[in-house]
């Protein structure tokens, strides 16, 4: 199709719009930007974004799964997300009714960030009304559309691809065959991103998804050690040096003028036309590297010593 240009009162109209609503564009090449959702094969140019948008400066792991989620599942998520939290990670997660508003729950002490599929002031599904705003105040809420869109069907796998391509990982809670948490996961693995799983009962559908993830190659997870273990490694660490290490040589001891005086004529004796090694001094004569240094250094000022390679010396007829 043809690209039709934005006239510039819509664009007004639009900026407005943010303005009341406390939010701003955010551009991918910014410094605010996530960092590793910058490098994801299709990154959206801008996001809209509202509340604290330092949070997306910082590590973070997904945690999504089923919205028909069993009462287990929800507080397995929550107490997961404020353990994840407690560790220095921020959790992202869709605000979907299930897994997703317990993962947003649990870490709303700590930072949490959700991807909305449709506008940032667009409140779906209703019944988390009262999380939206609590994240709007103490979290952060993205989307790549326009303020005042209503979510479509169309709308959420790619709002899928924003929730795996910002994280260190994936966290599944639970999800059915056909969840679109799988499809979050399978995004993941496609942008590089580790995926986690936890187990559940075969008896439960809802666990069926999670089970094969696992048994696909997902790891396996009970607690938020587990993922904490599992990403410390993908964590990039500052260079620094230890202040710790003194990289400072210390002086070598002068030579003792007696023992330069007992020692000299063996020394010279070792030496002749023919190169030898100092260590090789070092070695026949038993003396020290201070004593056997001056020595042949007297003798190269005296003209009468020759500096090979290999750390070879000889005497100069």
């Amino acid at each position: 199709r043809r690209t039709k240009v934005c006239p510039k009162s819509a664009a007004e109209q639009e900026m407005a719009a943010l303005d009341q609503l406390n939010a701003r564009l955010l551009a991918r090449g910014e410094p605010a930007y996530p960092p590793l959702l910058a490098h994801i094969e299709d990154p959206p140019p801008l996001l809209y974004v509202t509340g604290n948008g330092h949070l997306l400066e910082r590590d973070a792991v997904a945690v999504v799964g089923a919205r028909n989620a069993s009462l287990n599942g929800r507080r397995f998520a929550r107490k997961l997300s404020g353990d994840l939290g407690r560790g220095g990670l921020v959790v992202v997660s869709g605000l979907a009714r299930g897994i997703d508003a317990s993962a947003h729950d649990g870490a709303l002490e700590t930072g949490t960030v959700a991807v909305l599929a449709g506008g940032i002031d667009v409140v779906y599904p209703k019944e988390n009304a009262g999380l939206h705003d609590q994240i709007k105040e103490r979290g952060v809420m993205i989307s790549e559309t326009k303020p005042g869109t209503v979510p479509l069907g169309r709308h959420f796998p790619r709002r899928n691809r924003l929730i795996s391509g910002m994280a260190l990982g994936v966290v599944v809670v639970e999800a059915t065959p056909r969840s679109g948490s799988l499809i979050t996961a399978r995004m993941g693995l496609e942008q590089g991103r580790e995926v986690f799983a936890v187990p559940g009962s075969p008896l439960d559908p809802r666990a069926k998804g999670t089970n094969e993830l696992i048994r696909s190659g997902a790891l396996l997870i009970e607690s938020a050690d587990d993922v904490l273990d599992a990403v410390k490694s993908m964590v990039p660490r500052p260079l620094h040096e230890d202040e710790t290490v003194d990289f400072a040589a210390s002086p070598p001891e002068p030579a003792d003028q007696g023992a330069l005086t007992a020692t000299r004529p063996e020394i010279v004796e070792c030496l002749g036309p023919t190169p030898v090694s100092v260590d090789e001094i070092i070695r026949n004569c038993q003396f020290s590297l201070a004593v056997v240094s001056t020595v042949l250094l007297e003798l190269e000022l005296a003209g009468r010593l020759e500096r090979q390679p290999g750390n070879q010396v000889s005497l100069i007829n």
